[in-house]
């Protein structure tokens, strides 16, 4: 029997029998399965006469095609059909989307554009330059240093003017950060000292900053002197607040003209937007904004730098002075 049943699947050891098989595949009597065929097979429905058909037709030489991974009539195995790729012009509005939100973003929380409006940063900066100022560094803390380009919103009394009113296609622009807002009151100075700083210049003589005197040389507008126009402190700037002024010191309303204001001439870190660290337009205008060497001179912030280490000094003293007087009040319990 068993030898039977291989026969009918190979199709080669009885290839008449096979066929036998493949003629009468109907139950013997009694319901018993016809001769060659296991009950196995014949209870499962499995088709070892089928497999008997297609060995015995390739041994006539009949070809067979033995892919059954397609199907018909829908299968559960039938091909996905490719996708047709969207047009250009259908795509088009959910880039220009993405592009929106993204300069949104990019305008409120890494950096924006501003223009010069006037000529109180030349030769730094002149009319028309475009600057991009960093907006990322504040949202983590960090305050106006000494020696950088900062552009700030006007405190009040600084700017006498009106701003203009813009168009609406100027207002879209200023919304996501492709061209500077028109309608904000904004300036732009350099840092000269900031919160806990002393500050003071003398006619014909240069600007201090906590004793120290800075040399200008690489950034004032040529022909340009420190404070002769008008000379000014000493003035310590309170904690939180800058000093700044402009690098075309003859035409610049900085802090020096506004100290009959509240603040007295300082502005809050709170109004400073951001720093300037690169001018992209004009082409031929490209260039950073580094600060100058003249701030990193040694000293400039000594009276800073000696209060911090003093402090810090009595702050952890302070707990072991505490620590060992209660260990002797111990130790003068335990032997009286």
């Amino acid at each position: 029997m068993g030898d039977l049943a291989v026969g009918a699947r190979s199709g080669r050891d009885e290839p008449e029998k096979g066929r036998e098989d493949l003629a009468d595949p109907s139950p013997g009597p009694g319901g018993t399965p016809a001769p060659g065929v296991t009950e196995s097979a014949a209870v499962r429905g499995d088709a070892p006469q089928v497999t008997g058909a297609r060995s015995a037709d390739n041994a006539e030489g009949d070809s067979v095609d033995d892919d059954t991974d397609d199907t018909v009539d829908g299968g559960e195995h039938e091909r996905p059909r490719p996708r047709k790729q969207r047009s250009f012009w259908k795509e088009l509005p959910l880039l220009v989307g993405i592009a929106l939100v993204l300069a949104l973003l990019i305008k409120t929380f890494l950096v924006q554009a501003f223009s010069i409006p006037s000529e109180s940063m030349m030769d730094t900066l002149k009319r028309g330059d475009r600057v991009l100022v960093d907006k990322l560094t504040p949202w983590f803390g960090s305050e106006p240093e000494r020696g950088e380009v900062v552009v700030f919103e006007d405190p009040g009394g600084w700017l006498n003017e009106p701003a203009p009113e813009p168009n609406p296609l100027q207002r879209f622009l200023s919304f996501i950060g492709l061209m500077p807002a028109a309608d904000q009151q904004n300036l732009i100075k350099r840092v000269i000292a900031v919160g806990g700083d002393t500050v003071e210049c003398k006619k014909g003589g240069k600007v201090h900053v906590n004793g120290k005197a800075l040399d200008e040389t690489s950034y004032l507008y040529p022909g340009s002197t420190p404070c002769d126009d008008e000379p000014f402190g000493p003035v310590k700037v309170p904690d939180g607040r800058i000093w700044v002024m402009g690098d075309n010191r003859q035409n610049s309303l900085d802090s020096r003209y506004h100290q009959e204001l509240p603040g007295e001439g300082t502005i809050s870190n709170e109004e400073v937007v951001g720093r300037a660290v690169f001018v992209p337009w004009p082409l031929d205008r490209w260039s950073t904004l580094p600060v100058p060497d003249t701030f990193d001179q040694p000293g400039l912030a000594a009276a800073a730098s000696v209060a911090g280490p003093g402090a810090l000094g009595v702050a952890g003293a302070l707990p072991l002075v505490l620590w060992r007087r209660r260990r002797l009040t111990e130790r003068a319990g335990e032997r009286a």
